[in-house]
Parts: structure tokens; sequence; C-alpha cells
């Protein structure tokens, strides 16, 4: 069961898979806190250089499964153009409503 944008209930999280999803790459950086920064698998990434390959070069889209830890968590089928579709978990921190981190990988 894929969960729709609008039912995510932390803001600052729904507004993140939104501007995915509609691969707004301004509507993403509003919804960034000014030094977010970002890993993937354990890794620390570039955010810049990792949302642009892995987002809005290659129309990355988050399908959410469930949303456990009060919505800062998701389990998500995500998928692009480059890697197809698989099973990711995110984990959010947020400061003052923004995204100031957030960490992805398989699930």
């Amino acid at each position: 069961m894929v969960m729709s944008v609008d039912q995510l209930s932390e803001p600052a999280v729904r507004a993140f898979v939104a501007a995915v999803n509609a691969n707004d790459r301004a509507a993403f950086q509003d919804a960034l806190a000014p030094a977010a920064t970002m890993s993937d698998d354990g890794t620390e990434r570039d955010l810049g250089e990792w949302t642009e390959r892995e987002i809005f070069s290659s129309a990355g889209h988050m399908d959410v499964e469930s949303e456990p830890a009060g919505g800062r968590s998701l389990l998500v089928r995500y998928r692009n153009e480059t890697w197809g579709e698989m099973r990711t978990a995110w984990d959010f921190i947020i400061d003052g409503g923004k995204i100031a981190r957030f960490e992805t990988g398989q699930a």
C-alpha cells in the first residue's frame, strides 16, 4: 500500500517528498535547512552532487509505504532512471521546520 504525500504527518518530510516527486529543485532546496547534510548507505555524500545524480537528473520518485517514528522515518519504494526501483529507508532530522539531515539506504 502506498501512502499519498498528503497523508505524511511531518510537514518538513511531506515538503521533501513532494519536491522529489515533482522534480522541483527550488521546492527541494526550500525544504532543506541551509547547512543540510546527508548520507547514503552509511557514507557521507555531497548533498548537491548526490541529489542531482540520484533525484533530479534521473527522475527520482518516492512511493512511501509507511512512516515510522512519527513521520521522521520513511519506508519507500524509490525509483530512478539509473537504478530502477528498490526498497529504501529514509531517516530525517528536522530543525526549525526544515530538513537538517537525511540518511537513506536500502531497506
